[in-house]
């Protein structure tokens, strides 16, 4: 399906291993991981990150599929050039101002992700062992994982694969595991207080104030 007047955009897997490694090492950064259920929660986390690159430019098995479903039906004629990698665009088509728009979105929420799990991260570690409930802790219970869910989805926006939107749920479910775990442990450290910040913030997605 992609001869030679099809521009064949993957197999790049240096690009793969490079922006893993970036992602990697924000994350890393910002959410340490030192006990083993809070490696397995990364490790999935990871895994995450590399089926996204791995089809963004190593082996695009999404449009594998989804043009040996669909066959002479797939919206393009050149499903592996790099723009037809952007599915929101082959399916809804928008052409160049779509990808514009999409990229805009995405980076977007990239970037807001990772700066609230920055600011979570620093507000903890200059806290010193006390409980924090400014800043971003205001708002959400969980920013540092909020956050990673806004970079999470981010990327499905502006990548979207199979793969990774079924990890997605997934990874989900995990962190609110672990969050529930990591509560009971602040609940023994700090008590009452910690209940009554409980029961004015929400985990991980904040409250939408009305008007008055």
């Amino acid at each position: 399906m992609h001869g030679e007047d099809i521009p064949y955009a993957y197999g790049f897997w240096s690009l793969v291993v490079v922006n893993v490694a970036l992602f990697a090492f924000f994350i890393l950064s910002f959410l340490t991981p030192l006990r083993k259920r809070e490696w397995r929660s990364m490790g999935a986390t990871l895994a995450f990150f590399v089926a996204l690159f791995s089809e963004m430019y190593g082996f695009p098995l999404t449009i594998y599929i989804l043009t040996g479903i669909l066959g002479s039906k797939y919206p393009v004629l050149n499903p592996f050039s790099h723009s037809s990698g952007h599915l929101w665009l082959v399916l809804f088509g928008g052409g160049q101002t779509m990808m514009t728009a999409i990229h805009v979105v995405s980076n977007g929420l990239v970037l807001i992700g990772f700066a609230i799990m920055w600011k979570g991260w620093s507000l903890i570690h200059a806290a010193k062992g006390e409980l924090v409930t400014g800043g971003p802790y205001a708002y959400v219970r969980h920013p540092q994982y909020s956050g990673l869910f806004l970079v999470m989805i981010g990327m499905l926006i502006q990548w979207p694969t199979i793969i990774t939107a079924f990890m997605f749920p997934v990874l989900l479910y995990v962190y609110y595991r672990l969050s529930k775990r990591e509560e009971g442990e602040i609940i023994n450290l700090f008590g009452e207080e910690y209940r009554r910040y409980m029961e004015r913030t929400p985990m991980f997605v904040p409250k939408v104030k009305g008007g008055d």
